[in-house]
């Protein structure tokens, strides 16, 4: 009776570990990120004698020693992805983990809302982790954005047309062609077209800046409507002494002259070079690449967010607000988003918890009607040990 006291206290103790898991669970319905424990119980047995016997058959018997709690199990299914807005909150459709940086310690984690430092980096909120990339080596690196703040002046260099030079028409002209000087400053061109009255097929090519100088003049050819390669292209020069730059103006590339009227739709179809630009922004586009964007409409990349894709993520050690960690040394691969079967990185959105509340009130009830049961083999084991008490001097 003694012992089914211990069994009956051992089923207690065990319901009431379960109940903090599920209560942990619950509390954690709303936890960006969070992973269910799975509460799960297995029988104990000792071999050998069960105590006061009146056998002896010198044989082992097993006896039944009550119940115990297992190591809970991290339920790693996806959660529903919400959307913030925010272009640096982080999340993982599929398998994997995000990799955070501190100092020689590695932490992971399924979702993140992150934010750039006053040093810089990529840095999860609350914590200040550094957000992990991949670099040459396909090691994990911090990604550091104080460098690229500013995205230099490209001086224009060359202005490509297209389309259809009127050969009927008496002039033509494309305007507004923004062009940029050595150190970034904008000019705005104006490039207009004069048939040449004695060669056939000939265009006179002048250039005037926004004050209405004139930048440079040059000619090209077209014949049956098809411009000459010979005579395809003209180069001007802006500016003076150290500031002076050419500019080739290339008419190479699908620009003819065939009759439609007096109308012309030639257009300059691209031109190179920009101003400077501040960074404006800080993503992370589909590809899972780490994006810069300027005010000057350039962009530049700064490396993949690392995916840490692990063989067996039960042996990760939770460390809290919803981090894990390696300690043991557990296999994993690092790729980029959505490499080799790994999860793909989701910007502008975090993952919610994945607890099922249908499941954990379920499991609760279970819970409940156990450490009922457990606790009233105690009272009645009480119960007959006071009987016995109470036989004492009877008879």
């Amino acid at each position: 009776m003694l012992g089914s006291i211990y069994i009956g206290l051992s089923g207690m103790n065990a319901f009431s570990k379960g109940l903090q898991t599920i209560s942990n669970n619950v509390s954690n319905m709303n936890t960006s990120g969070y992973k269910a424990n799975s509460v799960t119980f297995s029988d104990m047995f000792s071999q050998g004698s069960p105590g006061l016997s009146f056998t002896s058959n010198g044989s082992d018997e097993q006896a039944a020693t009550g119940v115990r709690v297992d190591t809970p199990r991290v339920d790693f299914r996806q959660g529903d992805l919400q959307q913030t807005g925010n272009a640096l909150d982080l999340a993982i459709q599929g398998s994997g983990f995000l990799a955070l940086l501190s100092g020689d310690k590695t932490y992971y984690a399924r979702t993140g809302r992150f934010e750039v430092s006053s040093d810089g980096y990529i840095v999860q909120q609350g914590s200040g982790y550094r957000l992990a990339v991949l670099d040459g080596s396909n090691q994990l690196v911090a990604v550091n954005v104080d460098s690229k703040r500013t995205n230099p002046p490209v001086t224009t260099t060359k202005i490509v047309f297209a389309d259809n030079l009127s050969s009927t028409a008496t002039d033509a002209s494309v305007s507004n062609i923004a062009v940029f000087d050595k150190l970034g400053g904008k000019h705005v061109w104006q490039v207009k077209f004069t048939p040449d009255a004695t060669t056939p097929g000939q265009w006179g090519v002048a250039v005037t800046d926004d004050a209405g100088a004139s930048v440079g003049t040059g000619t090209i050819k077209f014949t049956a409507g098809v411009v000459d390669p010979a005579n395809s292209k003209v180069t001007v020069t802006s500016g003076s002494g150290a500031q002076a730059f050419d500019v080739l103006l290339d008419f190479s590339s699908g620009v003819t002259s065939f009759s439609s009227g007096t109308v012309s739709t030639i257009r300059a179809a691209s031109t190179d070079g920009n101003a400077p630009g501040a960074l404006s922004q800080v993503s992370v586009d589909p590809d899972g690449q780490v994006k810069l964007t300027y005010t000057n409409g350039k962009t530049a990349l700064l490396g993949a967010v690392a995916v840490a894709d692990f063989r067996d993520p039960q042996s990760l050690q939770r460390t809290g607000d919803g981090l894990f960690e390696d300690k043991v040394g557990i296999d994993r691969r690092l790729v980029g988003s959505g490499v080799e079967g790994a999860g793909k990185i989701v910007s502008g959105e975090v993952e919610s918890s994945n607890v099922d509340l249908s499941h954990e009130f379920g499991e609760l009830i279970l819970i409940q009607r156990g450490f009922q049961a457990a606790s009233q083999v105690v009272s009645v084991s009480n119960d007959m040990i006071q009987q016995l008490f109470a036989m004492r001097g009877q008879g």
